[in-house]
């Protein structure tokens, strides 16, 4: 998942802000207690989730991917007075931890978990959404895209996490995983109602901007 040299990586994590207590303790725990905790967001793409959810503004979230709950806490710093988090995980081994994440982070109210399959989930939710955020199992991507690409406003924004996958989308060889990503960038750039552009920022991030229904 480490695309730049290990030197690089501390120095952008000794520049950017220090990471919110309460993130601190649940990444440490995540990486105590969790199988894979690599999966979570963490202190630099936490930081930059936060940048974006301050800017945007949104009155309304949807996270496909919650894992521990890190990212949903990190885009509740940009929310709306009443503004809302929907975030789904498949995992119902995780619901303990993540509720009791969200109640130490005061947040309880304001994000709505859903456990179960993200693709049974997205049809029951009411729009709009001004930010989705994909981060679950890359296979589905696209799935998930198209799903919630109705729930967008014209102005709204579908977020995309490990799109680079460990640089691997980029080598001739591809697994079935990274072919599934590599065919969701394809997918991205080449669809004429987004405008996107795919960055650096850890293992990949591509920022679609809806511009068209």
């Amino acid at each position: 998942m480490h695309l730049l040299p290990a030197e690089v990586e501390k120095y952008i994590e000794d520049h950017s802000k220090k990471e919110e207590e309460q993130l601190y303790d649940l990444n440490r725990e995540t990486h105590l207690k969790i199988m894979n905790p690599q999966m979570i967001a963490g202190h630099v793409q936490g930081k930059f989730l936060q940048m974006i959810s301050s800017m945007v503004k949104p009155a309304r979230v949807l996270e496909i991917g919650t894992f521990t709950g890190y990212s949903a806490i990190c885009f509740a710093c940009g929310l709306q007075e009443q503004g809302e988090i929907y975030t789904i995980e498949f995992n119902e081994e995780l619901r303990p931890m993540i509720e009791d994440q969200f109640d130490k982070a005061g947040l309880s109210d304001k994000i709505h978990l859903h456990i179960g399959d993200a693709a049974e989930v997205i049809p029951t939710l009411d729009g709009p959404f001004d930010i989705v955020y994909i981060d679950a199992d890359k296979i589905n991507y696209h799935r998930y895209f198209d799903l919630s690409f109705p729930l967008v406003p014209v102005g709204g924004y579908i977020i995309s996490d490990n799109v680079l996958w460990s640089g691997k989308v980029a080598q001739a060889q591809k697994d079935k995983e990274t072919k599934a990503l590599d065919d969701y960038n394809k997918k991205l750039v080449n669809d004429p109602r987004i405008d996107n552009v795919l960055i650096s920022v850890r293992d990949g991030i591509m920022i679609a901007r809806k511009i068209a229904q």
